[in-house]
């Protein structure tokens, strides 16, 4: 049953948690700050853009350490892939990931963050919103599995 849901063992997954959680942990330690991907977009557009939004302090003020972050996160791929725990590449065409992050992308900032920021960083926090956003998540990720498999 376990190889049905894990097929590549459950180490890998096991160790990706730790270090996120860990990650994520040692961050808000530090810093005091959460971690959290999808502000990464709107903070990096800072360096180039002069529209208000961009230039809110908020989006200045946090833009360095969410490079790092999001760097960190490239490189930490990067190492596992050396390491020889890359997964295997995938069949889809680029512009199918392209458009798919793009859209991830600004659904993650419409909902206020990304899946992992609510379910890691959010519900860590005990934040109210972040579980209304996760149950959100989890019903929608059900009911669309129920009816993909109804589908055939």
């Amino acid at each position: 049953m376990f190889d049905l849901y894990f097929p590549h063992g459950m180490v890998r997954y096991l160790a990706g948690g730790a270090l996120i959680g860990s990650g994520v942990a040692l961050l808000y330690i530090t810093t005091g700050r959460q971690g959290g991907a999808s502000s990464v977009f709107s903070t990096i557009w800072s360096y180039v853009s002069q529209a208000p939004f961009f230039q809110q302090p908020a989006q200045r003020d946090s833009r360095h350490w969410r490079l790092l972050y999001a760097l960190g996160m490239l490189a930490g791929g990067a190492l596992l892939t050396l390491a020889g725990w890359g997964l295997p590449a995938t069949a889809m065409a680029p512009w199918q990931l392209l458009l798919g992050g793009l859209l991830a992308g600004f659904g993650a900032r419409l909902g206020g963050g990304c899946t992992s920021g609510h379910g890691i960083c959010g519900m860590a926090s005990l934040s109210a919103g972040s579980l209304v956003m996760v149950l959100t998540f989890l019903a929608s990720a059900i009911v669309t599995a129920q009816l993909m498999q109804a589908g055939g």
